[in-house]
């Protein structure tokens, strides 16, 4: 079957700019054109994008991907270093699960210190804004990586 850009992007839930992106990337190969000009994609492409999107959705940077996708293409190779691959970023959520757990674990208690006073005397916006009231500084540099995944 032969799939248009949109066509591809629906089946697979990625974005048209996304699929370009990937392709100016090189995670997914320049695929030819039909007479008008419009990108078409095979089989093969459409499995590979899926393969792109779902290792994103699980957290993969673009470069693990890339060596996942390098090593997929031979299938002869050992596994071992998609093992490594794939234990590195098991690691990095356990880092990210351990930041999110933290914390949660200070908005809780920031919401146990509230006597429900006034604003002026709101124990949790004082904590908020005096990094040092808080119990664990874990999340004080790196709470919005836990949540917004770099590329």
């Amino acid at each position: 079957m032969i799939y248009t850009i949109g066509q591809l992007g629906n089946l697979t839930g990625t974005k048209v700019p996304t699929i370009r992106y990937y392709e100016g990337v090189g995670l997914l190969s320049p695929v030819g054109r039909s007479e008008g000009g419009q990108r078409r994609y095979d089989e093969p492409a459409r499995q590979r994008l899926g393969f792109i999107r779902h290792a994103r959705d699980m957290g993969f940077t673009l470069d693990a991907i890339r060596q996942l996708l390098a090593l997929a293409d031979r299938p002869a190779a050992s596994c071992d270093p998609v093992d490594g691959i794939v234990q590195e970023q098991l690691d990095e959520v356990d880092r990210r699960i351990a930041i999110l757990n933290s914390i949660r674990a200070e908005l809780a208690r920031m919401l146990a210190e509230c006597n429900g006073g006034t604003v002026g005397r709101c124990r949790i916006l004082e904590v908020l804004g005096d990094h040092s009231l808080c119990l664990s500084h874990e999340h004080q540099s790196i709470a919005g990586d836990a949540i917004n995944r770099p590329g």
